[in-house]
Formats: C-alpha cells, structure tokens, sequence
C-alpha cells in the first residue's frame, strides 16, 4: 500500500506570513527574508515527515511526498525520512498531484494545506495563485483541496488526511466527508495572523493521524467529480478572463469569469494547468 503526500506550505505550524514561505527568488512584490524560509522550510519537511512515520506506522509498504508549494523546491532533501521518494519541481503534468497516477497509491495526504480564497480569518487563504478569486463546480466553491481531490479521485484514491489551518480543514471534510481525517496546527485570525501549536505537538498529532487515516482507509471513499460538470472560475480581471478565453472549449460566463466542461478529473487537472499559464499572461 504506498501514500502519496502532497506538502503545501502555508498550513504548516508556525507560519502565518507570506515571507515565511516566499524564497529570495520568489515575487519581487513580496518582502523576503532568508532566515524565515528557511525555518519555514524544516518545519514543513518535519511534518511531512511525521506524516511519513504515521504511514508506515499503519502499514504502507511506500511513500512518495510531492513538493506542492510555489515552485515546488520547499522540502530539504537531505531532511526528509530515508524511506521515502519525493517529486520537486514545476515542469510537469499534474503538479501538487504529481505520481497520483503510479501503481499502488491507495490513499493521499494532504499536509500543510490551507483556507481557499476570500476566506474571512483563513491564515494566506488562497487558491491557487493571488489572482484567482474561487472555483466552482456544479456551483460549489472549492480550493485546493477540492481540485486535487478530483485529480486524485479520477484514479481512484481518496483523500484520507489534511493538515493545516482550522479552516482549511474544516472545509476539507465539509467538502469531501467527515472520512478525511484532520489535524489542525493553527487557528486563524486573519490573512496574516494565527495561534499556533508547538511545532513538536504539530507532529506529534500529524504523526497519530496518519496512521489512523491509514488504518481506516477502506471506509473510504474517492471524490468524483460528477459527469458533466461545469467547473467556473473567476479571476480578479476581466483580461486573465479574456487570455483563458483563447483556449480550446472555454466559455466566457461573465465579466470576470470563465467556464469549461471537462471530460474527467483527469481532464481537469491538465485544463487546470493551461488556465494557470493562461491567466498569468494579463493584458495590462
């Protein structure tokens, strides 16, 4: 039985900026600071790693952890359990799910995850990008975690743990069922704001939940998106709306909003992928 671990960031026990999780290379409209990355970055490959020990604690027999923050070189290599394989980079076809399609995998984690975007008290609630304002399908709005369990659910692997901010996984199991076993490291007060857990307590109870998440498995279920769905998307610009426009089978809905029927989740995640590309292109 192998785990795949899709590790976010912002969720992560102890951050509650975005310089905490923006590297030097990151955007030049964000503040940054050495230091509080690379604390932010330990931090998160600790509790992918607690999430690691769990796994095989409940008896996976693998583990593969796929880097899912920016630019997807967050975990510390050399940090990261030894029993372990891990994805980095951006450059490939289902990004924060990449390897959900390889042989074996039963189950997905999701660590450090956080609140989708417009979130009141959610700690760097976002979806995606800062410029897409929500996503929804068959009218209801999702983050993230929504996207990559229908990515996950065209395989046939359900989402089994989420970490993060309280409300991130309140809306996780909201969306997906009270199946998703969840550990809150934090509890918001604003974008930028939060009470923290001790970072050790944090892994101590990813650690547990894990391994509960594991020994419950087969209760559970994968989330599929419908057959026909309609998945809408609104942007913070009438021009990243007009840039996505150009694609192949979208449909403009409104001034700032854009619609596409994919045929699968599978579908959904390499249209995700264009729009991503698309949007950024904004005719300004």
């Amino acid at each position: 039985m192998k785990i795949l671990i899709s590790a976010d960031m912002e969720g992560t026990a102890g951050v509650a900026n975005w310089v905490q999780v923006t590297p030097a290379e990151g955007r030049s409209a964000r503040a940054t600071s050495s230091v509080e990355y690379e604390r932010a970055r330990l931090r998160i490959t600790h509790e992918v790693n607690a999430a690691i020990e769990g796994a095989f604690e409940a008896g996976a027999t693998g583990v593969i952890v796929t880097d899912a923050h920016g630019g997807k070189r967050n975990l510390i290599p050399d940090e990261l359990d030894r029993r372990a394989r891990f994805v980095s980079g951006t450059d490939n076809e289902l990004g924060m799910m990449q390897a959900i399609d390889e042989e074996g995998i039963r189950a997905v984690f999701f660590t450090g995850y956080h609140a989708k975007a417009g979130t009141p008290g959610g700690p760097l609630a976002h979806t995606s990008t800062g410029w897409i304002h929500d996503v929804r399908v068959d009218g209801v709005s999702m983050g993230e975690y929504g996207m990559n369990a229908i990515i996950a659910g065209h395989f046939g692997v359900p989402v089994a743990l989420v970490t993060g901010d309280d409300l991130a996984v309140a809306q996780t199991r909201e969306l997906l069922g009270e199946q998703v076993v969840g550990v809150v490291t934090k509890r918001g007060y604003s974008l930028s704001s939060a009470q923290h857990i001790s970072p050790a307590r944090a892994r101590e109870l990813i650690r547990a939940g894990a391994a509960e998440a594991l020994r419950r498995i087969d209760d559970m279920q994968p989330y599929v998106m419908p057959e026909g769905a309609t998945v809408e998307i609104d942007f913070d610009h009438q021009s990243r709306a007009d840039s996505c426009g150009y694609l192949p089978g979208v449909e403009r809905t409104g001034d700032r909003t854009i619609a596409i029927r994919p045929a699968n989740g599978y579908g959904f995640g390499r249209f995700w992928r264009a729009i991503l590309a698309a949007g950024a292109q904004m005719g300004m």
